[in-house]
């Protein structure tokens, strides 16, 4: 019967135990859901709480100075004890100097004109502590009353006639702490307000390069985009500021002027053949309908013109791609010589009026877009033809060279004065030569193999001599195969 009893007060007792469980649970649950409430309703409301820079500045310094108040008083604390070690000193010494009167206690008498204001002479020094010294002195005499440790401090030290025992008074010291501490804290708090009433006068030195800051952005449009923030009355960290917003201002001018003159220059480009489409469209309905010469040199010449704007468009959405970073390249390994053989091949087929020559050369690989490479290589072939008279050399050649694979084209024409030679590679730029010559072309062919060099991690050297002629070399990082 004792041990069922005790099974069954036992159950119930962890009946129990899972029953507050769950209300343990719930009461935790409860407990952090407010707290999660609160401290989003806290983080909202300081989000919501907009203070003004000046006030937050003021407000800043406010509580950078009342951080150093307590290590200020702190500091004067230790100081002013320290200054107070002296007087001690004398204190004992000047007592040990007298004779105790009532036994081995000092009289009022006595030490009316010394520091100390009690002093007692033991008969031998106290082996218990400074603890044991104190309760003797307070039990055998009634000068020594439960007060002494708040009115003054008790000094213990060894006498030639036994030890020695005086109380000096802190009276003054106490002063001097809470005038201190009073002084201290009113200048923090009439500081600390004059910031906060005064804020407005960090306009004149704080703000003010920021306000000409926001001044001249919000007056920057593109018709002044040559304006440049003011630097004179910054300083440090905002002049730092101001010049990074310039150097901007700088890039976004060049970029905003490139695309103003990518804009004419392709507008000029196609202004062209479309009036020519126009002009011959005239005279196909003047006297087209009744002359087949007229016919089919109206619609060769529009032909030819389509062609041209077809070819242009192509590049300039080429370029368009490229500067939106939406440039596609399909990657692969592969033989560059494989591309120089097609377009020797290809350029042999298209002029009879050059020569023609590919350099022998070993084998190399690449990693890189193979129609991409032999679009590059087809601009240089394309302008070696143009630009070398009939019967001149068009060499077309392949080297390694360390880590670089180098496809080269050389031809025999004019070749490129060195004014010019820098210029070459933008966009819309002809030579004055070619221009004089009406030779075809667009000015967009080297802009658009630079791009494709440069996506493919290599870049292209260009080396001319006027009467001699010019050569255009690719160099291209090769992949090891192993």
């Amino acid at each position: 019967m004792n041990r069922t009893h005790k099974e069954v007060t036992l159950s119930a007792e962890e009946t129990g135990q899972e029953a507050a469980a769950p209300q343990a649970e719930e009461k935790t649950l409860s407990i952090n859901r407010l707290s999660d409430w609160t401290h989003g309703l806290l983080v909202d409301a300081v989000s919501h709480l907009r203070l003004s820079l000046k006030l937050r500045i003021a407000l800043h310094y406010a509580g950078q100075l009342l951080r150093t108040t307590i290590p200020a008083l702190l500091a004067v604390t230790i100081a002013l004890c320290c200054l107070e070690i002296a007087p001690m000193r004398a204190a004992l010494y000047e007592v040990a100097s007298l004779e105790p009167e009532q036994g081995l206690v000092y009289s009022p008498q006595q030490l009316t004109y010394l520091t100390a204001t009690e002093a007692y002479l033991t008969e031998e020094p106290y082996p218990d502590g400074w603890n044991g010294l104190t309760q003797r002195v307070k039990l055998s005499h009634s000068t020594f009353t439960d007060g002494v440790r708040n009115n003054g401090m008790l000094l213990y030290c060894h006498s030639h006639r036994g030890g020695l025992v005086i109380r000096y008074p802190l009276d003054t010291l106490r002063r001097n702490l809470t005038v201190m501490f009073w002084l201290t804290l009113c200048s923090d708090l009439m500081r600390i307000i004059y910031l906060i009433n005064h804020r407005n006068r960090l306009n004149k030195k704080v703000f003010k390069p920021i306000s000409d800051m926001a001044e001249t952005a919000a007056t920057l449009s593109a018709n002044n985009l040559s304006d440049r923030i003011s630097v004179d009355g910054a300083k440090n960290e905002l002049k730092d500021l101001a010049l990074v917003i310039n150097g901007m201002l700088d890039r976004i001018e060049l970029s905003y002027n490139s695309q103003k003159q990518f804009v004419s220059d392709a507008s000029h480009e196609l202004r062209t053949p479309i009036a020519v489409i126009q002009g011959y469209v005239s005279m196909l309905e003047r006297w087209g309908k009744t002359d087949k010469e007229v016919l089919d040199e109206g619609i060769t010449a529009i032909s030819q013109e389509a062609a041209s704007m077809k070819e242009l468009v192509e590049r300039l959405l080429f370029l368009a791609r490229h500067d939106k970073k939406t440039l596609m390249l399909e990657m692969e390994v592969f033989d560059p010589l494989e591309v120089m053989s097609e377009l020797h091949r290809e350029a042999r087929m298209l002029s009879d009026a050059h020569e023609f020559a590919l350099e022998p050369a070993e084998n190399a690989f690449i990693n890189g877009d193979k129609g991409m490479i032999k679009q590059l290589m087809r601009v240089l072939v394309d302008n070696a033809i143009k630009y070398t008279p009939a019967g001149g050399k068009i060499t077309l050649g392949m080297r390694n060279e360390g880590r670089h694979c180098i496809l080269s084209v050389t031809d025999t024409g004019e070749g490129i004065s060195p004014e010019e030679l820098t210029k070459v590679f933008d966009r819309f730029y002809r030579c004055d030569q070619s221009r004089k010559s009406q030779t075809s072309g667009h000015g967009l062919g080297l802009s658009i193999a630079r791009i494709i060099a440069v996506a493919h991690g290599g870049k292209i050297r260009v080396r001319s001599k006027v009467g001699v002629g010019t050569t255009f070399s690719v160099l291209l990082p090769t992949e090891n195969i192993t």
